[in-house]
């Protein structure tokens, strides 16, 4: 191992660098995916005990070292318990990036028949869209391509009916049992209503209650599609891995249901532009 430079007692040679860079990366990335959440603050408080134990160990302070040491045994067991939901959405993410992830792969690998396409006519979704939103009805429909999301359909009252206008506005009515929670679709037709969504524990902008926490939650623990429809405003928004694009036209929210259900990529369209929680303009999305 080829020595760079050494610095005090410390010898760095340029796999310690290559190291180093790596480390920095992953915890960029870790930061990143807790940025805005409340784990932020624990996670930060985990790395400034683990980087003072590293300090007392090299400066060779025994006790210490045996204290922290003590600490760091059992922090891996504590750092799992409470970082539950964000480890669940980092091996979410690493999933869908995998090759692994890749369906085309596995058909041609293994020559599975093409399955047909998931795209079905939302047409009944957006119109449903606008009779809710000119009543200002509040709505909350889980839009899945992957996945039935059964264990969040069976906090609800499973229906498995063609999704259809009349359907969802009366779902949705103020006056029905069914309309207190989420509406999930899957493949053209409504799996549940009344469900039980996660809702997100980080900070977001004053202007969103609770329906669009629960959105985000939603999107941020599936790889689910959510329209909301606002009950105070009646503005139409849409939540993709814990972002949000509100303000939305309804032909804006066509093409991109219409996108996500055949496989494209939309993800850059909820590419964060402001943290500040001021209401933004037209159609700009908001991180949270």
């Amino acid at each position: 191992m080829k020595l760079l430079f050494k610095i005090g007692f410390l010898d760095v040679s340029l796999v310690n660098l290559i190291d180093i860079a790596l480390v920095s990366i992953l915890i960029y990335q870790v930061y990143k995916l807790m940025r805005g959440s409340v784990a932020i603050k624990i996670f930060l408080g985990f790395l400034s005990i683990y980087l003072i134990y590293l300090v007392v160990s090299a400066a060779q302070m025994e006790l210490l070292t045996i204290i922290l040491g003590q600490f760091m045994g059992v922090g891996v067991l504590a750092a799992i318990i409470l970082f539950q939901q964000e480890i669940r959405k980092f091996l979410l993410i690493v999933g869908k990036s995998s090759i692994f992830s890749n369906e085309n792969l596995w058909q041609e690998l293994l020559f599975w028949r093409k399955r047909e396409s998931l795209a079905f006519n939302v047409t009944p979704i957006i119109e449903a869209s606008k009779t809710l939103s000119g009543s200002s009805t509040g709505a909350l429909i889980v839009l899945s391509r992957n996945s039935e999301l059964k264990f969040y359909a069976e906090s609800g009252d499973l229906i498995d009916a063609l999704v259809s206008k009349r359907l969802l506005v009366s779902i949705f009515n103020k006056y029905s049992p069914l309309h207190d929670g989420g509406v999930i679709i899957f493949n053209g037709r409504v799996k549940a209503a009344r469900c039980i969504l996660p809702v997100t524990e980080r900070d977001v902008p004053a202007q969103f209650g609770l329906r669009h926490r629960a959105a985000i939650g939603m999107s941020e623990a599936t790889d689910s599609l959510v329209l909301i429809v606002s009950e105070e405003t009646g503005q139409v928004s849409l939540a993709k891995n814990g972002k949000i694009l509100h303000n939305l036209s309804f032909q804006e929210v066509r093409e991109i249901i219409n996108n996500y259900l055949t496989g494209e990529e939309i993800d850059e369209k909820f590419e964060p532009v402001s943290r500040s929680g001021k209401p933004q303009d037209f159609k700009k999305p908001t991180e949270v």
